[in-house]
C-alpha cells in the first residue's frame, strides 16, 4: 500500500509540474505576441500562408501589409518574402506575396524570395544562408502573433539577431476561438523546439 501511495503521489507531481509548465508556456506564446519589437534592421522577413490561384490568403495579407508598412517606414533595405507551393499549386507562397510587395510600392531590387520552404524552419534555414551571403543577420520577423515566440527561438538557432513584429490586423487574431486555438498548439511546440532539437510543423 505503501509503495502504491507512493507511486500515486509521484504521478500527481508529475501531473501538476507539466500542467504549470504548460500554462507557462501558453502564458509566454500570448505575451512575446503581444509586444511589437520592431526596430532597424537589415531584413523584413514575411513568412508564408497560404495562396490561392496566384493570390494571397487573408492571413497572408495581413502579413504582408504589415511588413510593406514596415519596410515604408524605413525599418530594413530588405524584404523577403517566404513560402513554397502547396499540394496541388502552381506558384509559391513566396512568388505570390513579391508580386503583391510590388503592387505596393517596393521595387523589385529590395525583394527577395524564398520560394521552397514548407515548414518555418526550412524557410528560415533558407533566410539564415541568404543573409549569411551578404554578412547580414539582424531580421524583423513578420507573421500572426500567435508566431512570435517560436519564430524567435527558431531564428535565434540558426545565427539571427530576430526581432518580432506581430501583424495587428490577423484575421486569425480577429477570431478569439481560433487564436486559442493556435496559441495552445503553439504551447506545446514551443517546448518541443527547445526539447526535441527544435522540430517544426507548417503554420
Amino acid at each position: 500500500m505503501a509503495r502504491r501511495s507512493w507511486w500515486k503521489l509521484l504521478t500527481g507531481s508529475l501531473v501538476v509540474i507539466l500542467l504549470v509548465l504548460w500554462l507557462a508556456s501558453a502564458a509566454a506564446v500570448v505575451i512575446w505576441g503581444s509586444r511589437d519589437r520592431a526596430r532597424n534592421a537589415d531584413a523584413i522577413v514575411v513568412l508564408g500562408a497560404a495562396q490561392y490561384v496566384g493570390r494571397p490568403s487573408p492571413v497572408l495579407k495581413a502579413r504582408l501589409d504589415h511588413a510593406v508598412s514596415l519596410w515604408s517606414r524605413g525599418l530594413a533595405p530588405l524584404l523577403i518574402v517566404t513560402g513554397g507551393m502547396g499540394s496541388g499549386d502552381t506558384t509559391s507562397e513566396g512568388a505570390v506575396s513579391r508580386q503583391y510587395a510590388l503592387r505596393h510600392g517596393v521595387p523589385d531590387s529590395a525583394i527577395l524570395v524564398e520560394g521552397r520552404g514548407r515548414t518555418t524552419r526550412e524557410s528560415l534555414e533558407t533566410v539564415a544562408d541568404m543573409m549569411q551571403a551578404r554578412d547580414l543577420d539582424r531580421v524583423i520577423l513578420v507573421s500572426d502573433p500567435f508566431h512570435m515566440l517560436r519564430l524567435a527561438v527558431l531564428a535565434g538557432d540558426l545565427g539571427l539577431t530576430p526581432y518580432t513584429s506581430p501583424t495587428p490586423t490577423s484575421p486569425i487574431s480577429a477570431n478569439r476561438n481560433e487564436a486559442w486555438r493556435y496559441v495552445l498548439s503553439e504551447s506545446i511546440k514551443v517546448p518541443l523546439v527547445f526539447v526535441f532539437g527544435r522540430p517544426d510543423t507548417r503554420q
